[in-house]
Formats: structure tokens, sequence, C-alpha cells
């Protein structure tokens, strides 16, 4: 063989080995991204923060509960409802940082998006062993005042009663990077941050 049939074959097996190495590379990258947690935890900050709608519901025992019953805390008020899938997923995680964080000043109000009569979302909350605050929205009021337009959808409400951020959809929230983030708006009692 000659010196440029050689360099020929020597230069691809070079060229297949550079692009081996950045596939892998790749993938080693891909991997470790969908093991660890984001950067962002992927909430909206409001360009100018507002004092949130007050509203009053019934809980799943017909007692009333109030957001202003809650003021000097942080509060996730969480709207959800018992046929939505993406909601479902993310309940147990909810239930994790309430079971964790609430003895820190954390509380979370589920506000549940069902019509109709309490009884389904209080069979749903017992067989899923929910112990947050479960709240029943039946008629859509609160979710109007809160311009929820998609399932799920929570509200973060600073312990100055001020709207904080706004996540739509699924989150992972009982996640390292979800707790992070809980922890930070502890610290700091209104503006969330991304976890790092």
């Amino acid at each position: 063989m000659n010196g440029a049939g050689r360099d020929s074959v020597f230069g691809w097996r070079a060229g297949w080995h550079r692009l081996a190495i950045v596939m892998l590379a790749g993938l080693s990258l891909l991997a470790r991204v969908e093991a660890e947690p984001a950067d962002s935890f992927d909430i909206t900050a409001p360009g100018q923060r507002l004092a949130a709608p007050l509203f009053t519901l019934p809980d799943l025992a017909a007692n009333r509960v109030s957001l202003e019953d809650f003021r000097g805390k942080v509060v996730l008020v969480h709207f959800w409802a018992t046929f939505c899938i993406p909601c479902l997923h993310e309940l147990p995680g909810l239930e994790g940082l309430w079971r964790d964080f609430r003895e820190q000043g954390l509380v979370i109000l589920a506000v549940a998006a069902d019509r109709g009569s309490a009884a389904v979302v209080r069979d749903f909350s017992d067989r899923h062993g929910l112990s947050f605050p479960v709240l029943h929205d039946a008629e859509g009021q609160v979710r109007n005042r809160y311009e929820v337009a998609a399932l799920p959808t929570s509200y973060i409400i600073g312990r100055d009663g001020k709207i904080s951020g706004r996540a739509i959809g699924s989150r992972e929230w009982n996640s390292v990077a979800g707790r992070r983030f809980v922890e930070r708006l502890l610290d700091t009692g209104a503006t969330p941050r991304s976890a790092p």
C-alpha cells in the first residue's frame, strides 16, 4: 500500500475515533442532565410583586379556610383536579414537602378544580393519604381570580402576602432542586430564586 492509501485509512480511523469520543461525551452529558436536577426550578417571577388575591374556600370537612389566615408564612397555592393526570403525579411530591417543611413555615393549599360535590375530591384525598389542606373550588371563582388556564398551576405567596412566582405545569416538588427552592423561599420569605 502506498503512502497516500495509508494516510486516508489512518485519516478515516482518526476521524472515526474522534466521532466516537464526541458521541460518548454527549451520551455521558445527557445521562448526567437526566440524573441531576435542573439548574432552574422553572418558576416564573412576576415583573412586580402584587398582593395575592384573597379567598376563602371550604376544606374537605366543610370548614372555611382563608388565605389571609396564613399571612406571615410561605404559601404554595396549588390548583389541581382529580381528573388531571400530571396533577396526580405531582401530589406525592407536594405531600413530601408538606411533611418536611410545614414546621418551618411552609403552607400548601391544594385547590381542587373538580366541579360538583366535594365527595370525589374527599375520596381521592383519603385514598392517596394527602395530609395538607385540600380546598374545593367547585364554582371556579378562585381559579378565575388567579387566571388559571391550565392544570396544574401553582402560585408561591411570600410571607408578606405578595405573589412571588407561578409554575404552570407539573413539577418534581420533592426533588433535590424542588427542596432547595423551598428552603430558599423559607429563608428569604419572599422572592424565589432558581435552585442551583
